[in-house]
């Protein structure tokens, strides 16, 4: 089986020594996004302009592996503060309708850039 490498000038350029995702056959792996502007490359302001800019990001990086959000089967969400869970879900709540994919959220000391949230999916493509 091939891997192909997917990128997006819609999301933030990798900053380090990954792809934005990888599509293997009918899964994707879409790498962890924050909420970086991809145009500026800098942070939005806040935790809910983040939570936003992560999710608008991770929706660029899909429809650039030839899907969309709503094929993602697994995410994982990390928080520098799990206090911020609840904005996340009210968040998601606009980008995902049921049946919801699995998530695990995880507490962070810290993340690149000083953001305080990153979201990595798993996506399972129509044919």
């Amino acid at each position: 089986m091939s891997r192909q490498v997917i990128h997006t000038a819609a999301a933030p350029k990798a900053i380090g020594t990954y792809s934005q995702a990888v599509r293997c056959g009918n899964t994707a792996y879409l790498a962890g996004q924050i909420g970086l502007d991809p145009d500026t490359m800098q942070l939005a302001d806040g935790i809910e302009a983040q939570v936003v800019r992560v999710f608008e990001n991770l929706k660029a990086v899909a429809a650039a592996a030839g899907g969309a959000l709503g094929d993602a089967v697994k995410l994982t969400v990390y928080l520098t503060d799990l206090e911020h869970f609840t904005l996340v879900n009210r968040v998601m709540a606009g980008y995902f309708t049921e049946p919801y994919p699995a998530r695990a959220a995880v507490g962070v000391a810290s993340l690149p850039r000083g953001a305080l949230v990153e979201v990595d999916a798993i996506m399972v493509l129509q044919d």
